[in-house]
Order: structure tokens, then C-alpha cells, then sequence
């Protein structure tokens, strides 16, 4: 049997190498719209988070969707994030 290589993505609020189905992702589609990609199958550029609260919060203190995006995040994508996350962990 043929071992296949689990995907690892790095997370923006705790910086660990983590497998990529355990990840949240945050997509930046052509349009510049941000959307949070529960299924991870999204078009468009992903940046992607531990689905921890502290990490939500390191995340937005450290600019980390700014940066890896290389643009200016405005306030509201936070919040529907922070929304969304709420949402997701009940």
C-alpha cells in the first residue's frame, strides 16, 4: 500500500505545521472578496488558522491575513470572521 503525503499548512495565529483538514481557511477570491472556506475547495488565494480562539486573536492582534495577503484587511472582514467562527464552534 502506498502511503500518500498529508498536506500541511502553517497556521497565522500560532505559526505550527498542522494537517490542512484541521485548519480553518480564509479565501481572497479575484473579486477581493474575503471568505471563510469550511471545505477548503475555494478559488482563490488561502491563508488558514487553527480553529482556537486564541489563535482567531493572535491572528487579528498580528495582521496576519494583511500580511500573508499583502493587502489592507478591512475591519469588517474581522468581524464577520470573528462571527462565522463563533458560528462554527457550536
Amino acid at each position: 500500500m502506498v502511503k500518500r503525503k498529508v498536506p500541511l499548512r502553517k497556521c497565522l495565529g500560532c505559526n505550527e505545521m498542522k494537517n490542512k483538514k484541521e485548519l480553518i481557511r480564509i479565501v481572497k477570491t479575484p473579486e477581493d472578496e474575503f471568505i471563510v472556506d469550511f471545505t477548503g475547495k475555494k478559488n482563490g488565494r488561502g491563508a488558514y488558522f487553527c480553529p482556537e480562539e486564541e489563535c482567531l486573536k493572535k491572528l487579528i492582534k498580528n495582521k496576519g491575513l494583511e500580511k500573508s495577503f499583502k493587502t489592507k484587511i478591512p475591519e469588517e472582514v474581522y468581524n464577520q470572521l470573528k462571527e462565522e467562527f463563533n458560528s462554527f464552534e457550536k
